[in-house]
């Protein structure tokens, strides 16, 4: 964090909470993780055990009751000591949809359980191999048989953490496209249990990435979901996850800056420290400029991204300004670990300085979870009033 933005930080403790807890898990323990494609159950467990992962419950289901700005520091101090918080991240962000839209059943009957760690609630069905971002074109149906239960059939791509978690938040087409007035409508949401489905009618399918991410696609064939697992209104879903996409573009954006600050930590340390021709490396504009700039990218994504969280607890509108945030911190990011990588040379290339690691996981953000044009679409639409791009 830099000296000025410290300065009048309300989170700071939970910052140095955060830091103090992640530096029981050096570089060490994330490499040996990055090298065996594991996931990081003893570091998920301290996160839970400490409470962050329930950093947005309410008090009275065994949270924090924290807002997400809170959250925002969490993830961004995990990121900023060199880890990665994408392997739990989700748990933050899906939270949205249950409180703002689960009933009183529901909430009482998960929300306890995720609180004290007893369920992981990690993995969000949404993306098909068909439809990729244009979510509204999704196939995944959810029909209803009876009273009592939907029969789903379809695939999922790209559902992170599904391997690692009792609970999927599922988004499916209860009701035909052609059927709806609007594009938005015929979507709904369902918690599905997937202790109960896993190797029956649902099937998980690791897919193997240029980083540690544990993500997968995963097969729905005939799967019975209890219809008292709907989330909300039945068509309504499209609106609902809507919120939840706002929350984890701006937890992913904190998440950025984190991995912004730690780059550029490594990297200012080392051009002052590195000596070629008989002068610092850092003394030549070379190696400087870039830093420079990546800093100044970086407290000016810190800036929008602090503003989006702050509307996001205020319970205002803020899609423009988590879609800017996260944009702005994804570019951020990713140009502090391109002058890491140069000033670093040839080291940058050995895993022992983590930097080719933190290069794979950062350059993730520039396609996920949404591109940046996309963004720059949303923007335009959205904010600058111009036609529909796509």
């Amino acid at each position: 964090m830099s000296k000025r933005s410290a300065e009048a930080d309300e989170f700071a403790d939970i910052r140095g909470s955060v830091r103090a807890l992640c530096n029981k898990f050096p570089g060490e323990y994330w490499r040996t993780l990055d090298r065996e494609r594991a996931y990081p159950t003893e570091f998920v467990t301290a996160l839970t055990q400490a409470g962050y992962l329930a950093a947005l419950i309410p008090e009275h289901y065994g949270g924090s009751g924290l807002g997400i700005s809170a959250a925002c520091a969490i993830l961004e101090e995990i990121h900023a000591s060199g880890g990665n918080g994408a392997a739990c991240h989700a748990q933050m962000y899906t939270m949205g949809t249950i409180l703002r839209h689960g009933n009183a059943e529901q909430k009482q009957e998960y929300l306890p359980k995720i609180a004290s760690g007893e369920l992981r609630l990690q993995a969000f069905g949404v993306t098909e191999p068909s439809s990729g971002t244009d979510t509204l074109s999704l196939r995944t149906t959810a029909k209803r048989e009876g009273n009592d239960h939907y029969v789903i059939n379809g695939q999922k791509l790209w559902t992170s953490r599904a391997e690692h978690s009792d609970l999927m938040l599922l988004l499916a087409r209860t009701t035909p496209r052609e059927q709806v007035k609007k594009r938005t409508d015929g979507l709904s949401v369902f918690l599905v249990d997937m202790r109960l489905a896993q190797g029956t009618s649902m099937t998980i399918s690791p897919i193997r990435t240029m980083m540690n991410h544990g993500t997968t696609q995963v097969f729905f064939d005939d799967l019975r979901v209890p219809a008292e697992n709907l989330i909300g209104e039945e068509g309504q879903g499209f609106r609902y996850i809507l919120s939840g996409m706002n929350a984890e573009r701006i937890l992913i954006a904190a998440e950025c800056i984190g991995d912004a600050k730690w780059f550029i930590n490594k990297a200012t340390q080392y051009a002052k420290e590195r000596v070629l021709f008989d002068r610092p490396i850092g003394q030549n504009q070379g190696v400087q400029f870039p830093l420079a700039r990546a800093y100044a990218e970086l407290e000016a994504a810190d800036m929008i991204c602090r503003r989006a969280a702050a509307l996001f607890d205020d319970g205002k509108e803020c899609g423009a300004d988590a879609n800017m945030a996260k944009l702005l911190a994804s570019e951020a990011t990713w140009h502090a670990a391109e002058a890491t990588f140069s000033a670093y040379g040839g080291f940058a290339f050995a895993r022992e300085y983590d930097i080719e690691r933190k290069w794979r996981e950062v350059r993730l953000y520039q396609t996920a979870p949404i591109s940046t044009n996309l963004i720059l679409a949303y923007i335009g639409q959205h904010v600058l009033g111009m036609p529909r791009s796509y």
